[in-house]
């Protein structure tokens, strides 16, 4: 049986096929058009008509999607909100939707209530829970929100009351009503926590157009014996069911899928991953086999979240970006790029434009389009042009290391042809035939992941028993998200005592994986 994996990026939609033996036996590179779904059906078409693919044979699809980000970035399509929050008056001073773009407020019609509940550090309730409070307010809201957002002071250490508010709303809103709760989105910091619970709760109707669109573009030819999924930001996947709940686990997915084909196409566990695409350079780091999760907030379409993503440097320069000289001579290159339009606008292929590939066909001895053609381009124009790429990727490596010394770099995606054959700072560059669709091969290769964060009081519990609970709840999650029970591991265990806090309070988050069920 096959697997077959889709990645859309800003620039190309890429699609691969793979064997029972996880074998490359298919690639296609096509280019992603505006409304995403053309592209996708595009590849679709190509991979299975140009390598004659059986359709029947293909037991497995998965697709890597930047349609959730879009969707915040543009504020297109997004559900109707409301906000509950959990935590009536300890947190009256700060408001949700509190340093928000307007436009984005505009966008979810911000409805917001505060009620009175939530729990200290400790574990003590601030004040009593009020569940008329809320039902109350969620009678008031009918017909005027189309999602849900419940989020709870301190509910990483106690979810019940979120739990109750849920179970409140399914009965006053109906049991359709999507909800989703902060408990299972987000890290300890209230704000970014409900921040990334509301953008979650935003984007429901965005992933479901993505999970409809997808199995009808499976089935328009002829792949309906495959189970599917969606690509996750921690560099697994997730079932489409799960993929509803939780819609904004998809931001972020493309620089993992890159991160992950990277490891599989170099055999390597540890080291840099540059996936250079036509408008923008990712540095991502490779851990264990994984992408290193960043530690910081993330913010997300001008919104500062607290959510699992991807430790991704991206810097605007990629095979397609523009290089200019000013009336002083000052030569730049990007961040604007010509993007899809490459094979129409670049020198090489009888444009009119310089950009980063021409220049690395022209120095570098890259066949792509015509070479003769970037004869035109002046020579020391190339010369600093290419100086200023290296330079550029090189800093950006630099930026992403822990130590000084020199790194492994695992080279992918289209435009990795601009890269010259040493970068400073760079031990080793590892590169395959089929990097420039390292993205696709790391959504096909991908395992079903699950990962679950929460805090404990050592004093009170033991530690063994606490690891072995979240531990448990994670492996939970792997499962409703299509694991197979029997194969699930523990990748990785983190724990982080809260110093400000008593009884050894320590925030625990194990990762786990398994194969697809």
């Amino acid at each position: 049986m096959l697997k077959f994996g889709i990645d859309v990026g800003g620039t190309n939609t890429d699609a691969t096929i793979l064997n029972d033996k996880d074998q490359v036996i298919a690639t296609v590179k096509t280019h992603t058009t505006a409304d995403i779904e053309t592209g996708i059906y595009d590849a679709i078409k190509k991979v299975l008509l140009d390598f004659s693919i059986d359709p029947t044979e293909i037991s497995q699809a998965m697709l890597g999607t930047t349609q959730a980000t879009n969707a915040i970035v543009e504020r297109k399509n997004l559900a109707t909100v409301g906000v509950i929050r959990i935590g009536y008056p300890a947190t009256a001073s700060v408001m949700p939707y509190t340093e928000w773009p307007q436009d984005m407020i505009t966008a979810l019609t911000g409805k917001a209530a505060l009620v009175h509940g939530g729990y200290e550090f400790n574990g003590d309730p601030i004040v009593n829970f009020d569940p008329t409070e809320i039902y109350d307010i969620l009678n008031s809201w009918k017909g005027k929100v189309e999602s849900l957002a419940i989020i709870g002071v301190f509910s990483a250490l106690n979810d019940d009351q979120e739990q109750k508010a849920a179970q409140l709303a399914k009965e006053v809103l109906g049991a359709d009503i999507p909800i989703s709760l902060s408990s299972t989105i987000g890290t300890i910091g209230l704000i970014q926590r409900e921040n990334a619970t509301i953008l979650n709760a935003a984007l429901v109707k965005v992933i479901k157009r993505v999970t409809k669109g997808f199995a009808a573009a499976l089935a328009d030819y002829g792949i309906t014996q495959a189970t599917s999924y969606l690509c996750q930001n921690d560099g697994t996947l997730m079932s489409l069911e799960f993929a509803t709940k939780y819609p904004i686990l998809t931001i972020g997915s493309g620089p993992t899928n890159s991160i992950r084909g990277a490891a599989y196409l170099s055999n390597l566990q540890d080291a840099m991953v540059l996936d250079i695409g036509g408008t923008t350079s990712d540095i991502g780091v490779l851990t264990n086999g994984f992408p290193r999760e960043s530690s910081r907030a993330i913010t997300v379409g001008g919104i500062k979240t607290s959510f699992r993503m991807p430790d991704v440097l991206s810097i605007g320069l990629g095979g397609g970006s523009v290089v200019h000289k000013d009336a002083q001579g000052k030569i730049t290159v990007g961040p604007d790029s010509v993007g899809y339009k490459i094979t129409d606008e670049a020198i090489c292929f009888g444009g009119q434009t310089i950009t980063a590939t021409d220049i690395a066909v022209k120095l570098l001895g890259v066949k792509l389009g015509n070479p003769q053609l970037t004869k035109q381009i002046d020579n020391d124009l190339a010369k600093k042009a290419m100086a200023i790429i290296q330079a550029r990727l090189s800093d950006a490596i630099d930026q992403m290391k822990t130590n000084a010394g020199k790194v492994d770099l695992i080279l992918v995606g289209g435009g990795s042809i601009i890269v010259a054959s040493a970068l400073v700072g760079v031990a080793k560059i590892y590169s395959n035939k089929y990097g420039k669709v390292a993205n696709a091969i790391g959504a096909t290769i991908a395992q079903v992941g699950g990962q679950y964060e929460k805090i404990y009081q050592y004093a009170n519990l033991d530690r063994r028993i606490a690891l072995a609970d979240a531990a448990e709840l994670a492996k939970k999650q792997a499962i409703v998200a299509g694991a197979d029970p029997k194969t699930i591991k523990i990748i990785e265990v983190n724990e982080v005592p809260l110093a400000y806090a008593p009884g050894e309070t320590t925030r625990v988050k194990v990762k786990v994986v398994g194969e697809l069920a």
